[in-house]
């Protein structure tokens, strides 16, 4: 637990600053490093992790890294020149909905694609504390860890956070946040055998889309 101790201090520490943007939506004009979204399969492919809209069209899912902040960094959609808040919004459902929210309050759904493309859900599955793992949920019903990865093959985890005790975190384009989605310096635990992959998968160019 002590990981997720830590995680909570850093998360109250910039907490001010994480709900300005998130109210905002979009990312900064400068000093931006983009990171790859993917998530891991059990046998070691990386899955592409995408935004989808209403018609099929796919769109990218980045991590933004800005002004060398490593620490905590925002999970955007990129959606015909826009670039969107993903979050977890509210729900009853078992598993947390992980979405995209356009600037009219649309709402893209987050999947992983598999090289066949395969569509899977990409889900809030269980909480610790105010962190979120967010995980594609294979057909058979098993979690893949989400992971941002970096050129040089650094990985993150990406996880939804709480930074208030409300049921509703924010509202973003009159939908109602459960949670943001941010991805954080990987743990021992979540890293896993995923780390050696990204830098051969950031050797070969990183982004297979």
């Amino acid at each position: 637990m002590d990981r997720w101790l830590r995680y909570s201090r850093l998360i109250l520490a910039v907490s001010l600053l994480t709900v300005l943007n998130a109210c905002a939506g979009g990312g900064g004009p400068g000093g931006r490093t983009i990171w790859h979204v993917k998530a891991v399969h059990p046998e070691g492919q990386f899955l592409d992790v995408k935004a989808i809209d209403g018609a099929g069209h796919i769109h990218d899912v980045k991590a933004i890294e800005q002004d060398g902040n490593l620490h905590v960094m925002d999970v955007k959609a990129f959606v015909r020149g826009k670039v969107l808040a993903v979050k977890i919004l509210t729900s009853d459902e078992k598993y947390a909905p992980v979405k995209a929210i356009g600037e009219d309050g649309t709402i893209f759904d987050i999947k992983a694609l598999t090289a066949s493309r395969e569509i899977l859900d990409v889900k809030g599955v269980s909480q610790s504390g105010n962190i979120t793992h967010i995980k594609a949920i294979g057909p058979d019903g098993s979690f893949y860890g989400v992971k941002a990865i970096s050129r040089q093959g650094q990985l993150h985890d990406i996880k939804g956070i709480k930074v208030t005790g409300d049921a509703v975190e924010a509202t973003i384009h009159d939908v109602s946040v459960a949670a943001h989605i941010k991805a954080l310096p990987a743990t021992e635990e979540d890293a896993g055998g995923g780390a050696h992959l990204a830098r051969e998968d950031a050797g070969r160019g990183g982004e297979h889309s």
